[in-house]
């Protein structure tokens, strides 16, 4: 059976922006510049066509990032709770049945993201798909490694995070052990092997600034 992708209508797109910042010295990371554009503009500009609406997880700022012409919400506790607490506002403002979330941090993301996403959630009749990439280990081997806060979520598991977070849950990849998940490698040849670099401190910024451009068709 073929399985095609899930129309970007029916899609939510969520951008995290509503961390701390905390080893970039408080800074908030998304509106940061990179080559003379705020990350999280680049976000958005990779993010926007693929999917129908987009929104954004901020917790100051807030005019900032709503200047960027997007809905922007902040979680609904003030304890910064992490990518979950996140989740939780995407799935409470959605209107679509499902919901893409992704950092403001992360420039290069993969332009087909949604596309190979959903189109292995569907395959493999999952509730989630999480995107995974390589990484080079500290004996320098290389191995894919899941990437948590790149994933695409049905949002009828809104009740199954609530629970899990008023539990004291706070790790993406415990709650989503809990439900069917399609891991989905970004490991061709074609793909850029920074798509998934995110960016929290300023070195790190400055490394990925004057990396080599991402290929054009990712």
């Amino acid at each position: 059976m073929t399985h095609h992708p899930i129309a970007p209508a029916d899609i939510t797109g969520l951008i995290l922006a509503g961390g701390r910042g905390s080893r970039m010295g408080g800074l908030d990371k998304g509106l940061q510049g990179f080559n003379g554009t705020p990350l999280v503009q680049r976000t958005l500009m990779r993010l926007v066509p693929q999917v129908g609406t987009v929104m954004l997880n901020a917790n100051r700022n807030l005019a900032a990032y709503a200047a960027f012409d997007t809905e922007v919400w902040p979680d609904a506790t003030a304890d910064f709770a992490g990518p979950l607490a996140g989740f939780l506002v995407g799935f409470a403002h959605a209107r679509t049945p499902y919901l893409l979330c992704v950092p403001c941090d992360t420039p290069r993301l993969p332009l087909d993201l949604a596309e190979r996403l959903s189109t292995a959630l569907l395959k493999e009749d999952a509730e989630m798909a999480m995107a995974a990439a390589p990484q080079v280990q500290a004996d320098g081997c290389i191995e894919i490694r899941p990437q948590p806060v790149f994933c695409l979520m049905k949002v009828s598991l809104a009740d199954s995070l609530a629970k899990f977070t008023q539990a004291g849950g706070r790790k993406v990849g415990a709650w989503a052990a809990q439900h069917k998940t399609a891991l989905v490698p970004f490991d061709t040849p074609s793909d850029d092997p920074l798509a998934f670099a995110n960016v929290n401190t300023l070195t790190e910024l400055q490394a990925l600034e004057g990396a080599a451009p991402s290929p054009s068709t990712r």
